[in-house]
């Protein structure tokens, strides 16, 4: 996609010592991802018409990666539109890309999409197209898929929409036999319920599920709620319940407040879409994310992708604290070399 540049230009950058960066990491990247295996991290974002991957040892030196395209859309078909929040996962010993696309610019078209690749670097072997993976009780949009790996199970979690005819961004679940196939209908596990998910309704919105597990092992989904075409594009989370089937509505506790919000001052507008990861030592959580540096530039090319250090609450939960200042040096992850 063709990037945007703001309309004003970004705050003069402070001087960086080896031992610090600035955010923005690029100057776009909708809907940023990253992959971590062994002592690389593979990044990705929306790029429209295909899947691009980043490869580095130092998320914070992300500018200077190589990248590699390794799928480009064909020029018709069922994923030949808007490639879309492609994610990198790696399982059962190979490596998957998770992608929405769709037939047209009709964005009810919008599925998602699996390939395949047996060699254990991803950028490197050959990416073969799997199935897409409707439900075929319920198969109507669907879009920004990622895996939930859960007591020796897999669980494809996505945003889709009710019916052909219900445009609300809800957040389903169905189980995996494989990391392409689904072996159960949908469930229904979450749906825009407070008015800060709401922002820019109709549609009201809950997408991009991501998932987190503390040092414990209990599970927490991120998500990003209201409208992208809004400022108040945000982080929502819901709690898996101890020994709970993540099959069941029930099982799943939403907090009642956002936890990731925009800060105007900070040049962090729509916060949200976001990926984790470890810093190289495996020491450090950190979060990455999209902002708009600017307010009213909705969901463009102007998205640029963030990331910062967070912690951890005394009862277990993630404390993301506020979107840091961009341009303002930041200490690297720790291990970076």
């Amino acid at each position: 996609s063709t990037t945007v540049r703001p309309t004003e230009p970004y705050q003069p950058v402070p001087p960086v010592t080896d031992t610090t960066f600035t955010n923005p990491l690029l100057s776009s990247g909708p809907d940023p991802w990253v992959a971590q295996k062994d002592s690389m991290y593979y990044y990705t974002h929306t790029s429209g018409d295909r899947i691009r991957v980043w490869y580095t040892k130092a998320m914070s030196q992300l500018k200077n990666a190589p990248d590699k395209t390794i799928w480009t859309k064909p020029v018709t078909g069922a994923n030949s539109q808007n490639i879309w929040a492609p994610e990198l996962h790696y399982l059962d010993g190979k490596w998957y890309a998770y992608y929405t696309a769709g037939a047209s610019s009709d964005l009810g078209t919008q599925r998602t999409f699996v390939l395949e690749n047996a060699s254990q670097d991803p950028i490197q072997g050959v990416w073969v197209e799997k199935e897409n993976l409707p439900d075929p009780t319920a198969d109507f949009f669907a879009i920004d898929a990622t895996v939930l790996e859960h007591n020796n199970k897999k669980y494809l979690i996505w945003s889709g929409h009710a019916s052909a005819t219900d445009n609300i961004q809800r957040l389903y679940i169905a189980e995996m036999s494989n990391p392409y196939t689904l072996s159960s209908t949908r469930a229904l596990i979450a749906s825009p319920e407070y008015d800060w998910e709401r922002a820019g309704a109709p549609p009201a919105v809950n997408e991009a599920p991501e998932v987190l597990k503390n040092a414990a092992g209990k599970v927490f989904l991120i998500f990003s709620a209201s409208g992208c075409w809004t400022d108040d594009y945000k982080l929502g989370m819901m709690t898996l319940k101890e020994g709970a089937d993540p099959m069941n509505k029930d099982s799943w506790i939403k907090a009642p407040q956002p936890v990731f919000v925009k800060k105007g001052e900070n040049s962090a507008y729509g916060p949200g879409h976001n990926g984790f990861f470890k810093s190289p030592d495996k020491t450090e959580d950190w979060i990455i994310y999209h902002a708009n540096p600017l307010p009213g530039q909705g969901c463009a090319d102007n998205r640029s992708p963030r990331m910062q250090r967070f912690t951890w609450n005394a009862d277990g939960t993630p404390a993301f604290g506020e979107p840091v200042k961009i341009n303002i040096a930041l200490r690297k992850p720790s291990g970076e070399k």
